[in-house]
């Protein structure tokens, strides 16, 4: 009874308290607001179907965060294979690209939790195209757009770990302030 109030009370309470204390934004999971509305969460990928934004990795969960996981197909599983080539084709006929471009793998297979909030920057830079045409944008906010890209680019966590990302909800919030 009383490691039971340890570890399933007293502990978790300890934890959270000092959780609340150094990393309040992290604890409260790293809500983004625009105008004072809850807009997403740095931490988890969410659905952006306009061709005026970026899109995000694909989910094998539609982006709900409560049965968070992957597909669980294996690499020889057709029905993988099946969703790597309709993804394919349709990342290159929204961003109208040459059949030959190489697609990065992050837009053909969905993340192990279904929930990456990332994309690499070059799968970012493959629908600049799409977004500058999208929104009309002249070749000054062109080039801005393009140096967004650039400036949301984070490196790799502890300078090893992992690959260069861009968050997508942040790239697109950084959008809509192009004028």
């Amino acid at each position: 009874m009383l490691f039971t109030v340890l570890t399933g009370i007293v502990y978790p309470l300890f934890i959270t308290g000092i959780a609340q204390l150094f990393f309040p934004k992290k604890a409260n999971g790293s809500l983004i607001t625009k105008e004072n509305q809850i807009v997403g969460s740095k931490l988890i990928g969410q659905q952006f179907d306009s061709a005026i934004y970026f899109t995000p990795r694909p989910s094998a969960i539609s982006y709900n965060p409560l049965p968070s996981g992957g597909s669980n197909y294996g690499l020889n599983s057709t029905k993988l294979k099946k969703l790597v080539v309709e993804r394919k084709q349709k990342f290159i006929t929204l961003n109208e690209l040459d059949s030959l471009t190489g697609i990065p793998s992050e837009m053909l297979f969905a993340s192990a939790s279904g929930l990456d909030p990332h994309i690499s920057p070059k799968a970012a830079y493959l629908q600049v195209e799409r977004i500058v045409k999208s929104r009309n944008f002249n070749s000054d906010q062109k080039l801005k757009l393009e140096q967004l890209i650039k400036d949301q680019t984070e490196a790799p966590q502890f300078f090893c770990l992992g690959e260069e990302r861009v968050n997508v909800l942040l790239l697109n919030l950084e959008i809509d302030k192009i004028k």
